[in-house]
């Protein structure tokens, strides 16, 4: 990959490198070393893209290298036809090709098909062609994969999977494991650095223990390398807290899990690095982001448990590879080895798929309905005929006659290809149907419908945009939209680890809503709503919940935003509002119904109590107040360090303050029926001289309990409360100022109407405003015509 951008890079001046990853931890972790091997000669215009896409585009558009996921790049391709950035790239390059067995394997699918598509439009346009470069494990049928993504023959590599592999199969109890993986480390070692990978978080520190004991009884000494240095491991040991990683640290033996924050982990790989550390210990989960490499690594058995399924499954093939793969130290070692302890029944079948090439089959045919959605939003496909069309450039098409037992078909002849596809697209084309997300009419025509576009522009799946539009009623408050929220099928893969459901239950009891009827603790909907509900009430969490909380809260905002559209497409004002809340709720880690100041950073409920009893001019009930008052009486309310007031006075200087005008177009020429303008304008307060120095910031959001960096959104809404009726809605983004044009229908009746203009923001709670909007709405000539006409009759 390095060899092809540096290639683009001095043979076309303008040349654009896409780069996808199944995974975004191996999205982070090519990032973070992309920036140190093409900084100087980029400087900087190598980026990372976050999943927002308005953000995302204009990022595409700047750098020469864009790195990202699989889905990310597939919700930023699906309307390439409007989107120059996206025809512009000349270099794309997809890692980990094997994954398109995996489940991410239906939308890489997808997404090489459509850049397939678009390179041969550039070519019929006489454009220089796209690049497109492929990478991955051995595969079986290499051959097939290279036709279908357009690869000639001497351009394909596909490498022998041999390699010299020792294996030791024991009882699959991993305390029966302790003893065989400390004779291997020893065994093929050599005193170089070995990597451990283990099932779990607990087992890293179990076993990291266990090599510790083994080292000191047997041997007599520690694992520490011929780099120690007392006075450098010493440092490092002071910054850490728990007691276990400082024991194993001094001997030698160091371990990672997903509980560490980043800091603590780089120190411990820092070391390991160094050489000072000579063994680590890994959990499989972490394996994706783990960037060091060993001379020998030890797998210390091959299943995890699904708490989902309620029993143990075996680690997917595709991180078999990548962690045999961390057993290679170019340069320094002329072989890796590999150990891998498993249960004595598997020992064959791990063997047949290591030592033989890895098949891959396309699952496109599974998870065809979303991709089939997005593609006819995008008019690629408008009939019947289209979707077959589609269907032939992908890699499904060509292994459907290769192996028609896996696909169901009854024969490879043409008929039975024909009559295998029609059936399928007929089939996914009436669940679309059904869920009202596309119309198909009896000559075949496909069209999109709203609940259609709005899952493709959010990149939800259409099982989740039709739950919401059958859950939502115009009663709906924040409760019932917190619970469709957290039943959306993008939750339902969350992991239920061995024994969180007791955690779960114990959670369960001080949740301020109570869980509905139906909830089963194994149920990874039902861990959402617990989850959710725990960030709202800034609940402590375990290690691994926590992890899952954050996941959770970063696909949260999305799919609020589409509940706040389908709301609106049935024209109920409360029901949208409520969602607007939530958005808040989600990035603030507050109920809608807290004091607001909760918002700021290192504020308690005694603080709050003295803001309650500040005797002032004015008393202090928002982030406005806080501001307004002198210096002596904020420290003296907040009584915090230097440090943390610097963090209270970061957030409030950066809560929005936003200067709201609106002007209704021909306001005295209004009539009953006819369209109705209204121009808004949004300006941030801020100094003229301090915009230039906070332009690259102005609009992010002050959010220490949200995981992700986030920019302001604002919703402007007009709307009728007494009839909980939604006139018009938009969304912006808001940096200094921003305008725009509200539109929609006068009442049908004459007279005096009063509406309100909302401006709710997706972040912050307490910043919402509202304004009266009276509108005179004259009779229409044509009523006045018909009355007269009644008349004389």
């Amino acid at each position: 990959a390095e060899f092809a951008i540096l290639r683009m890079l001095s043979t076309d001046p303008n040349g654009k490198c896409v780069f996808v990853a199944p995974k975004e931890d191996i999205v982070d972790s090519i990032y973070g070393d992309w920036r140190r091997r093409f900084g100087m000669i980029l400087k900087g215009n190598q980026i990372a893209l976050n999943g927002e896409i308005q953000t995302d585009l204009k990022l595409l558009n700047l750098a020469k290298i864009t790195l990202c996921t699989a889905k990310q790049w597939d919700a930023l391709s699906r309307r390439w036809r409007q989107r120059k950035p996206v025809k512009a790239v000349t270099l794309f390059i997809v890692d980990e090709l094997h994954f398109l067995g995996a489940d991410v394997g239906p939308t890489m699918e997808v997404i090489i098909s459509r850049m397939r598509f678009i390179s041969s439009k550039r070519r019929e346009d006489s454009s220089s062609p796209m690049r497109i470069i492929g990478l991955g494990a051995s595969l079986a049928n290499a051959r097939e994969v290279a036709e279908w993504m357009g690869v000639t023959t001497k351009s394909m590599f596909n490498f022998s999977p041999k390699f010299v592999l020792e294996q030791s199969s024991f009882s699959s109890r991993l305390m029966a494991m302790a003893k065989p993986v400390y004779n291997a480390v020893i065994k093929h070692g050599a005193g170089k650095p070995v990597i451990v990978i283990v099932p779990s978080k607990r087992q890293a520190q179990l076993t990291a223990i266990d090599l510790m004991t083994y080292h000191e009884t047997i041997a007599g000494r520690s694992f520490r390398g011929t780099n120690a240095s007392s006075d450098q491991l010493q440092e490092v040991l002071e910054s850490f807290r728990e007691g276990v990683i400082k024991q194993v640290l001094t001997n030698g033996v160091g371990f990672v899990h997903g509980g560490m924050n980043d800091e603590e982990k780089e120190k411990v790989c820092s070391l390991f690095r160094e050489e000072i550390l000579s063994v680590l210990v890994c959990p499989a989960d972490q394996c994706w982001t783990l960037q060091e490499r060993a001379h020998l690594v030890v797998i210390m058995g091959t299943e995890i448990y699904d708490g989902r399924e309620r029993r143990y499954v075996s680690y997917p093939v595709a991180d078999l590879l990548h962690m045999m793969g961390r057993a290679c130290r170019q340069g320094l070692d002329e072989n890796g080895k590999c150990v891998i302890l498993c249960h004595s029944p598997k020992k064959m079948h791990l063997k047949k798929l290591l030592y033989e090439p890895l098949p891959i089959e396309s699952h496109l045919h599974q998870y065809l309905h979303d991709h089939m959605n997005s593609e006819i939003t995008a008019k690629t496909i408008s009939s019947m005929q289209d979707a077959i069309d589609y269907i032939t450039w992908t890699f499904l098409y060509r292994r459907l006659t290769k192996n028609p037992n896996y696909y169901n078909l009854q024969g490879t002849s043409n008929v039975h290809l024909s009559e295998h596809m029609s059936e399928m697209i007929e089939s996914v084309l009436g669940d679309l149907s059904e869920s009202k997300c596309c119309q198909a009419d009896d000559d075949g025509e496909v069209s999109p419908l709203n609940l259609g576009l709005i899952a493709a522009y959010y990149y939800i799946q259409y099982t989740t945009v039709e739950l919401m539009a059958s859950s939502i009623t115009p009663k709906t408050k924040i409760r019932g939209i917190i619970e469709i929220l957290s039943a959306a099928s993008e939750f339902s893969s969350f992991p239920i680890r061995h024994g969180e459901e007791k955690s779960l239950q114990i959670l369960t009891r001080t949740l301020s809503l109570k869980l509905p009827d139906s909830a089963q603790y194994n149920d990874a909907n039902t861990k959402a709503l617990i989850l959710l509900q725990s960030h709202f009430s800034r609940k402590t969490l375990s290690t691994d919940l926590y992890f899952d909380k954050k996941s959770i809260l970063v696909e949260s905002i999305n799919l609020i935003q589409a509940i706040v559209d389908v709301i609106s497409s049935n024209g109920w004002l409360k029901p949208a509002l409520a969602a607007m809340e939530l958005s808040q709720m989600v990035v603030q880690g507050l109920w809608s119904k807290d004091n607001v100041l909760l918002q700021i950073p290192h504020c308690t409920n005694e603080i709050i109590k003295r803001c309650e009893a500040y005797e002032g001019e004015e008393p202090i009930e928002s982030i406005f107040d806080i501001l307004s008052i002198e210096d002596d009486a904020r420290n003296d309310i907040f009584r915090l360090s230097n440090d943390k007031m610097a963090d209270v006075a970061a957030f409030c200087n950066n809560y929005p303050s936003i200067d709201v005008t609106f002007k209704v177009e021909d306001q005295n020429d209004i009539t009953a029926g006819d369209p109705v303008r209204i121009h808004v304008q949004l300006e941030r307060e801020v100094d003229e001289e301090d915009l230039e120095e906070m332009d690259a910031t102005l609009g992010l959001v002050s959010a220490p309990l949200f995981p992700k960096e986030k920019r302001e959104g604002w919703w402007v809404v007009i709307g009728d409360l007494s009839s909980n009726t939604l006139l018009s809605l938009k969304r912006l983004n808001l940096q200094h100022k921003q305008k725009v044009t509200l539109e929609f229908l006068a009442p049908e009746e004459p007279g005096d109407h009063n509406m309100t203009l909302f401006c709710i923001s997706d972040s912050y709670l307490g910043c919402d405003q509202e304004f009266s909007l009276p509108l005179s709405v004259a009779a229409n000539d044509s009523d006045d015509d018909d009355d007269d006409d009644d008349e004389e009759d």
